[in-house]
């Protein structure tokens, strides 16, 4: 069964992508504000950082849940939603615990093989069929991602359990390949983008809840202007970017999603250079090229 059909303009499906991956490139940046507040940049507060920029979009988003009632779906529609969720939630503790346990530059190569799982996955679950030259575009795609990793591993720190660490990042690459591929599936059932989104991220929200607490980390008692950073955070990161995300898979392949995200760090660093003016190095400008290179390939073959 061909799982993906064209039936909308591809340079809007480019535009929607091209907002959904500066969007989420965001969330770095207030990411580091909040922890350059307040000093804190363990896994308590990256968990209390991701799971309150997930509670705050919830509620944004809940006037959405009215829709329910009218929306003519597919059995099934919602639990691919609330599985999605899941995933999130344990996409972002299974990464942030990593990093605890191994080196960015391992961490970032592992989580950017979310392509090849996608691939995989569509290829052996949903019988879809990928030409060699969508293959050669993926791998030359994520052999940009251990590029980057590793120019932005300088000075790091010697990994405490690699062999943990790693296993925790390939988990988080697994679950974030799934959440890409149960959203295609929630949505080709009948759920309009933003009811997806609303019944994910609700259930990303509550699964995330009590994991700072296990940090020792608190919801309350934080300056201020760090909520307002998580409030930015949740508008620009997963209101708008993790949602024209989501609306894309309705007319594209999550393989061309995934390898859009990709530009993320490559966004994230183009907002550092304005914001904290930390100029790119000459091997991200090289990830950048290999990585156009690779997508480039996949978007031309692959039919989305």
């Amino acid at each position: 069964m061909q799982m993906y059909q064209v039936n909308f303009n591809t340079g809007k499906i480019f535009l929607i992508l091209f907002f959904g991956v500066f969007g989420i490139s965001t969330a770095a940046i207030f990411v580091k504000l909040a922890t350059e507040t307040t000093g804190l940049d363990g896994i308590g507060f990256s968990l209390f950082l991701a799971a309150s920029r997930l509670i705050i979009s919830s509620l944004l988003m809940f006037p959405f849940w009215k829709q329910l009632k009218h929306a003519k779906i597919q059995p099934n529609a919602i639990r691919y939603s609330i599985l999605a969720g899941i995933c999130l939630a344990i996409h972002y503790a299974t990464w942030f615990l990593s990093l605890s346990y191994t080196s960015v530059t391992a961490s970032t190569a592992i989580v950017t093989t979310c392509p090849i799982w996608v691939a995989l996955i569509s290829r052996f679950f949903f019988g879809e069929k990928l030409s060699k030259e969508t293959i050669i575009g993926i791998t030359i795609a994520t052999f940009r991602g251990i590029i980057i990793a590793n120019d932005g591993m300088k000075g790091g720190t010697p990994a405490q359990n690699p062999i943990l660490g790693n296993l925790l990042s390939l988990v988080s690459a697994w679950v974030y390949s799934i959440y890409f591929l149960f959203g295609k599936e929630a949505q080709r059932k009948g759920l309009v983008t933003s009811l997806y989104a609303v019944i994910a991220y609700s259930a990303s929200a509550i699964t995330l809840f009590p994991l700072p607490y296990f940090f020792q980390t608190n919801y309350i008692g934080h300056p201020i202007i760090v909520y307002l950073y998580i409030f930015l955070m949740a508008i620009f990161a997963q209101i708008i970017g993790q949602n024209c995300l989501n609306l894309s898979l309705r007319w594209t392949s999550p393989i061309i999603v995934t390898l859009a995200v990709m530009f993320e760090p490559i966004f994230a660093g183009i907002l550092a250079y304005i914001v904290f003016d930390e100029a790119p190095s000459y091997i991200l400008l090289i990830g950048v090229t290999i990585l156009l290179i690779g997508v480039g390939v996949t978007a031309v073959n692959l039919k989305t």
